[in-house]
């Protein structure tokens, strides 16, 4: 059938006027997400204003007065009222008992590692801390004042003279502070090891006593080292159980000599009654 050109331009206008009908309606469709997606931002800025207003007038948390007397009673009665749990109450006892045991295991296992590392055997540590000098005849004991600043040297010297007058080796303080005791005893094993290469638990070691005592050196006036003081009683008894009023040496020899020099400088002052037995046993060596 043939076509007139009346209808092609009929059909072209129709085609034109759809096309700009679905633009319309996609613009329309943008605005309208538009629209929308304003109003939900609008909504969200409100509600965020609302939240803030609200929290600032909430007013801030208070624990109860415990001086309230109705507080109190309520917190009593809770207490009496509460229901009893003996199963529950058994295993928290059991728990910390196991917790305070494997707390006291692994001290004595670092204790023991640390007296392994230095050589001191736990009955060598128990002879140095707890067995008293044995006394001379007239109730005197040599006690050495020394420092750890001392050479080792030096300090090996006097232990094997003081071993013979049962003497004792007298510290200020502790290397270190009294908080870290490794240094000290450290310094002891280097001091009374009779093989000073001897490393490990099986080392001998001198039976002489040492002593950590700021009273001592405070009751005597102490301020340079070595000094040489012939103390009445027992001067290993723990500082924290003494008082400024125990028993003190009639003199104090200062100077870095033997300790035969120091006992004759001790006689010279007006101590020989002091020292004669220190030094009888010294002289059997």
């Amino acid at each position: 059938m043939r076509i007139s050109k009346p209808s092609i331009h009929s059909a072209c206008i129709a085609l034109l006027m759809g096309a700009a009908t679905a633009a319309l309606a996609q613009d329309s469709n943008r605005q309208s997400a538009a629209d929308q997606g304003q109003a939900s931002m609008d909504r969200l800025e409100s509600a965020v204003a609302r939240s803030k207003d609200a929290a600032g007038r909430m007013p801030d948390p208070t624990l109860p007065r415990t001086d309230d007397p109705a507080n109190r009673r309520r917190a009593f009665e809770g207490l009496r009222n509460r229901i009893s749990a003996p199963d529950m109450e058994a295993r928290a006892r059991a728990a910390q008992a196991r917790g305070q045991a494997s707390l006291a295991a692994e001290r004595e296992r670092q204790a023991k590692a640390l007296r392994q590392a230095l050589g001191l055997e736990p009955a060598e540590e128990q002879a140095l801390a707890k067995a008293a000098p044995a006394v001379t005849a007239k109730g005197w004991v040599p006690v050495l004042f020394v420092s750890s600043s001392m050479p080792i040297s030096t300090l090996r010297n006097y232990a094997v003279q003081l071993e013979r007058v049962h003497g004792v080796m007298a510290f200020r303080g502790v290397p270190g502070g009294l908080r870290k005791m490794g240094p000290m005893a450290k310094l002891t094993a280097q001091i009374l090891r009779l093989d000073p290469g001897c490393e490990g638990p099986n080392c001998v070691m001198r039976n002489v006593q040492l002593i950590i005592d700021p009273i001592v050196f405070r009751q005597h006036g102490i301020a340079q080292v070595p000094a040489l003081a012939m103390i009445p009683g027992d001067p290993t008894q723990a500082y924290c159980e003494r008082d400024d009023d125990s028993p003190r040496a009639a003199h104090v020899v200062f100077g870095d000599s033997a300790l035969s020099g120091m006992f004759d400088e001790y006689a010279r002052l007006g101590g020989k009654e002091e020292v004669s037995h220190a030094q009888a046993l010294l002289a059997d060596h």
